[in-house]
């Protein structure tokens, strides 16, 4: 396992970084600024990154000895060495992305959902922590059901016809009672006009008809 080992992060030559997703400040130690870079573990970060296709949030990756004590981390732990990360999962589906790691070749594991990360490291093959919880699957989103265009809604259209024959039927009865009294000159057109008033009538009954007709069918449909 070949490493590399600087006082700061700054003084990693750029000729040296061949990981183009992440920089030496993220893998460096949060508390003193060195960096132990095990080459093996950036490569398969790097191959885990590219895989998942998404960022890799790096709540910790390498820590001097005296951070890792101060921080309360584990005497023997992996973080020391360079070979291990906590990785945030607030942009990850926790089962993915421990399948993806393992994919590649990490083999501890431990979770810790109550502070949001997982650690994954380069070995040996184990296991710790509380399980993450199963997310709840989302709601399929709630379609709502195309309105008519008012100038082609049935319903416009059957209370418009309804409206326009009854104001002509009331309008012929009106017309046939002022002929009655004042146009004896035409009053053969009266049976005409009687028999035109029942047509307007009619239509006006039909367009009420096509109107209860829509409602009926826009409230099956869920349309209103």
């Amino acid at each position: 396992m070949p490493t590399l080992t600087y006082a700061h992060f700054r003084d990693v030559p750029e000729s040296v970084w061949r990981w183009p997703s992440f920089s030496p400040a993220e893998i460096a130690c949060r508390g003193t600024g060195a960096i132990t870079i095990n080459t093996e573990a950036m490569d398969k970060l790097q191959t885990l990154r590219d895989r998942l296709g998404k960022p890799l949030i790096v709540r910790s990756g390498y820590r001097s000895p005296s951070h890792n004590r101060a921080v309360g981390g584990a005497p023997a732990s992996k973080h020391v060495l360079g070979t291990a990360f906590d990785i945030a999962m607030s942009n990850h589906h926790p089962a993915a992305f421990a399948a993806a790691a393992r994919a590649v070749g990490f083999l501890g594991f431990g979770t810790y959902p109550r502070s949001g990360f997982m650690h994954i490291d380069l070995g040996p093959a184990r296991s710790w922590g509380d399980p993450f919880q199963v997310r709840a699957t989302p709601f399929l989103p709630e379609v709502t059901p195309a309105r008519e265009v008012l100038a082609e809604s049935r319903t416009l259209k059957g209370g418009g016809a309804a409206g326009i024959a009854t104001v002509g039927a009331a309008g012929v009865e009106v017309a046939q009672e002022v002929l009655a009294e004042t146009q004896s000159a035409i009053l053969p057109l009266v049976p005409y006009l009687d028999s035109l008033r029942w047509v307007f009538i009619a239509v006006a009954l039909i367009g009420i008809a096509v109107t209860i007709h829509a409602r009926v069918d826009d409230w099956k449909r869920g349309q209103r």
